[in-house]
């Protein structure tokens, strides 16, 4: 999952650059990854997709969305076992399924394991307004933010944001200030 949403943030931020696709692909453990610029479209589309399942706090929309990318990307599910890698599922069309293909179909198995194994959307987008997106692991508590140096930039922000505001003077994030 960490692939993909390296991938997707790649995308949101800085569109759709198949060398640095490749170069995420391959920091995630793909091996001499080529994209076409035909492949980079394709990805990004995916990704576009996938966003938008990822920053919507309604489980019927994120299901709805799931649903779609699996029926249009995923085949029957087969344990494979290639390049090092220990057996896993696969869900893309084959072996030689595009990249697109690929992403859409893993990803949105991923999620929809995840999805289906809780209450809530278990991801979202960062609350500190990085605009990345993170995927709750399902350890502790509730997740607003894709790693711990979001979250402490908004803890100190909110901190600084009470210390300059006067005793009973209401902060500026509705708060009130400490005498």
């Amino acid at each position: 999952m960490a692939r993909a949403l390296a991938l997707v943030d790649l995308v949101h931020r800085d569109g759709t650059d198949a060398d640095a696709m490749g170069a995420v692909l391959e920091a995630h453990g793909e091996r001499d990854v080529s994209l076409t610029r035909r492949d980079a479209g394709e990805l990004a589309d995916v990704c576009r997709r996938l966003r938008a399942i990822l920053v919507t706090t309604s489980r019927d929309d994120a299901a709805a969305g799931l649903n779609a990318l699996l029926a249009e990307f995923a085949g029957p599910p087969r344990l494979v076992r290639h390049e090092g890698w220990d057996w896993h599922v696969h869900v893309d069309g084959d072996d030689d399924a595009p990249w697109a293909a690929w992403l859409a179909a893993s990803a949105a198995l991923d999620l929809a394991t995840r999805l289906a194994a809780g209450d809530d959307v278990p991801w979202g987008e960062c609350g500190a307004g990085c605009g990345r997106v993170f995927v709750h692991d399902g350890r502790g508590g509730e997740r607003r933010y894709c790693s711990s140096t979001c979250a402490t930039r908004e803890r100190v922000r909110r901190h600084r944001g009470l210390r300059r505001t006067r005793p009973g003077e209401p902060a500026p994030d509705g708060a009130s200030a400490r005498a």
